[in-house]
């Protein structure tokens, strides 16, 4: 997967490839060629990080019908010679199902431009789900005998078309297919069997049935390899099997593999240890940050964010404070996310600095930087507004920015005239939904009108439909 190039969040591609409120306002307001190129430039070079938890398909669709625009470069992405030389879903997967919204709207050029993808593309799963959404019946049995030409006559053309059933998001069309084809029938009817066989016949050793026996488990080598994250994971599956073989006269062993030198039973030992909330814990949770293997260190770190507890807080806070552990650390950074995760009232200064340091050394970006976010609202940190600000207005990911959002509705007093009038033009339906809740109603003729397009809009979500209707209501 390319990494895509963002622009500067001021430009019209860089708010558009945000999936900003704004980049629909500017974009309508721009030169129509060049708002079309933009958004062109979006749809055919997907900018987002993760599709699988930001939107933009609707977002994207919505301006092609507002600047009413041609698809001609999104037929020339996709018929390229790339497509036969790049497989990946992500090529073309927002261009897909951004032709299913318009197809949705009642455009006829985006239906046929994804019947044609469907026979000869190579992405042609992603663009069959979204025909199954909007096209009619007689349309997609005649695309059967092009999707069933893929998969050779044999043993092992029958087992990829197995797959494909499989993993289909919609299965309509596999069902209406199989009423007219024999070996889609059949391909149908064989496919759960092939799953639950791989499930039956799994390799592995299973640890033997006491606290020792676990732990030595934990440690041994797995046939099927998988690097390091291999022991990680069996680690976890140790821990889990020690909930059920653990007696209280196993403390001292669970303590002593907690602090010792193999690496699988001490992590599946601290994750036991974190889930029992034993008071002994945290010194060995500080200590295996410390260590020199980065297994250890990544696995420590990650279970500090799930101690609970009074004591859990008490230690948390000492680890995050600058004057006795330090936010700088990667230790007290972790602690950090821990009070915002479950911390106090008493705990937004150690939140708010914590998130200014994230800005100040990271950026608007990585992993942790949610959790801090979230924490400033759920604590109600009224200092946090301008670094919340900054990452609402920065964040290339529009989850991000949507959590953003949600903490100034709870800390900034003016969310309502300001931020939450943008964000009913946003791409994440969670963002418009909240905007709808919280956005004054007078002051800015825009917002009425829109909140009666989002109404009459049969492309949005029910949540923003139910919040956006309630306004409406109540005037």
């Amino acid at each position: 997967m390319f990494e895509p190039v963002i622009a500067p969040s001021a430009s019209l591609l860089g708010l558009l490839q945000r999936g900003r409120g704004d980049g629909q306002l500017h974009a309508l307001a721009a030169d129509r060629d060049e708002a079309i190129a933009a958004v062109e430039a979006c749809v055919t070079a997907d900018p987002r990080a993760d599709w699988q938890v930001e939107n933009r398909s609707l977002y994207y669709a919505r301006l092609y019908m507002e600047l009413e625009a041609p698809l001609t470069g999104l037929e020339l992405h996709l018929n390229s010679v790339e497509d036969l030389e790049n497989d990946d879903d992500a090529r073309t997967g927002l261009a897909l199902s951004v032709l299913g919204h318009l197809a949705a709207y009642g455009r006829r050029d985006a239906l046929d431009l994804l019947r044609a993808y469907t026979a000869t593309g190579s992405n042609w799963p992603w663009a069959l789900d979204e025909l199954a959404l909007r096209d009619d019946d007689a349309a997609l049995l005649d695309l059967a005998p092009a999707v069933l030409a893929r998969f050779p006559e044999g043993p092992e053309g029958d087992a990829e078309l197995r797959e494909v059933i499989r993993s289909a998001y919609e299965p309509k069309p596999w069902r209406l297919w199989a009423a007219h084809h024999p070996r889609i029938a059949a391909a149908s009817e064989q496919s759960p069997f092939d799953l639950w066989q791989r499930q039956i016949n799994r390799p592995g050793v299973t640890p033997g049935w006491s606290t020792a026996d676990v732990l030595a488990w934990a440690d041994q080598a797995d046939p099927a390899g998988g690097g390091p994250s291999a022991l990680v994971r069996r680690a976890a599956a140790a821990a889990r099997c020690l909930t059920a073989v653990v007696r209280s006269e196993d403390r001292p062993l669970l303590l002593g593999a907690a602090a010792g030198d193999e690496p699988g039973a001490r992590i599946a030992a601290l994750r036991y240890l974190v889930e029992q909330r034993d008071e002994a814990v945290a010194d060995l949770i500080e200590t295996a940050a410390a260590d020199f293997d980065c297994r250890v260190v990544a696995a420590a770190l990650e279970l500090l964010g799930r101690m609970r507890g009074p004591q859990a807080l008490a230690r948390a806070r000492t680890w995050a404070d600058p004057e006795t552990g330090g936010a700088d650390s990667a230790l007290g950074e972790a602690a950090v996310q821990l009070l915002a995760a479950v911390g106090e009232p008493c705990d937004g200064p150690l939140v708010v600095a914590g998130l200014r340091h994230w800005i100040s050394v990271r950026g608007v970006t990585g992993a942790g930087l949610g959790t801090l976010v979230d924490g400033a609202g759920r604590l109600a940190a009224a200092a946090a507004v301008p670094a919340l600000r900054h990452v609402y207005g920065e964040a290339v990911s529009s989850e991000l920015r949507g959590r953003a959002a949600r903490a100034l509705s709870i800390t900034d007093p003016h969310f309502g005239q300001g931020p939450a009038v943008e964000c009913l033009w946003d791409c994440e339906e969670s963002t418009r939904e909240l905007a709808a809740r919280h956005v004054t109603t007078t002051g800015d003729i825009r917002v009425l009108e829109r909140l009666r397009r989002l109404a009459a809009d049969p492309a949005e979500e029910a949540e923003v439909h139910e919040a956006v209707r309630g306004r409406l209501t109540r005037g």
